[in-house]
């Protein structure tokens, strides 16, 4: 067998196959997070879900990651602990300690926004190489959403977020401080670099726009 083929072989050795448990977990967020949306906005919540998964595939995440993607959000926003234990029932422990270590409070009233954070960032420390994955894609998701808005709209988008301007970039920027801690770097931290990097130069030249206009 020549080398090409060989490569084109192994590539298709390693080609994810998402089955039945993939279309139950779909099926599962999308009537779980029926009727939610993104921060201000009417897309269905489900968008963002499915950019997560497709990250996820896209970095190198097999069908169990992919579900995990799918439920990342399921226990914070859904059910807390007794949503965590049908996860872990319907989709098994692995699927089950991922999204656990993408939620970042299963309580309700949730403790307030920097302490959520902050301790989101310790619990990141001890993760896994799985958890770290999803919870990178979703991040991912979330600041390219983010500075696509803010070119939109602007300064504005800020009212959306209980961080505010300041808190909502000291968080991205500390996320991508402890995922490049790691290790061997891979492209998806590089492209959560690029975006947040991004959204950094964006909100300084919007402040040295309104500076000159002042």
């Amino acid at each position: 067998m020549t080398a090409k083929r060989k490569s084109a072989a192994s590539q298709k050795q390693k080609a994810v196959k998402l089955g039945p448990r993939f279309l139950r977990a779909f099926t599962f967020a999308a009537e779980k997070h029926a009727g939610q949306t993104r921060k201000a906005s009417t897309t269905p919540y489900i968008a963002h879900l499915m950019g997560v998964v497709s990250l996820t595939l896209e970095f190198g995440g097999d069908e169990d990651l992919a579900i995990a993607a799918l439920l990342h959000d399921v226990v914070e926003d859904c059910g807390g602990v007794p949503m965590f234990k049908e996860v872990k029932r319907r989709f098994g422990n692995r699927v089950a300690k991922i999204v656990d270590g993408c939620t970042d409070s299963d309580t309700d009233p949730k403790p307030p926004w920097r302490e959520r954070k902050q301790t989101y960032l310790r619990h990141l420390k001890k993760a896994d190489a799985d958890t770290r994955l999803v919870s990178a894609s979703d991040k991912l998701n979330n600041v390219r959403s983010i500075l696509s808005d803010y070119r939109e709209v602007g300064e504005s988008i800020w009212a959306r977020f209980n961080g505010g301007r300041d808190g909502t970039l000291w968080y991205y920027r500390a996320l991508l401080d402890e995922f490049k801690r790691a290790k061997n770097q891979n492209r998806l931290i590089r492209e959560f670099e690029l975006a947040v990097q991004e959204l950094e130069r964006n909100v300084s030249s919007k402040r040295s726009q309104r500076r000159r206009g002042n």
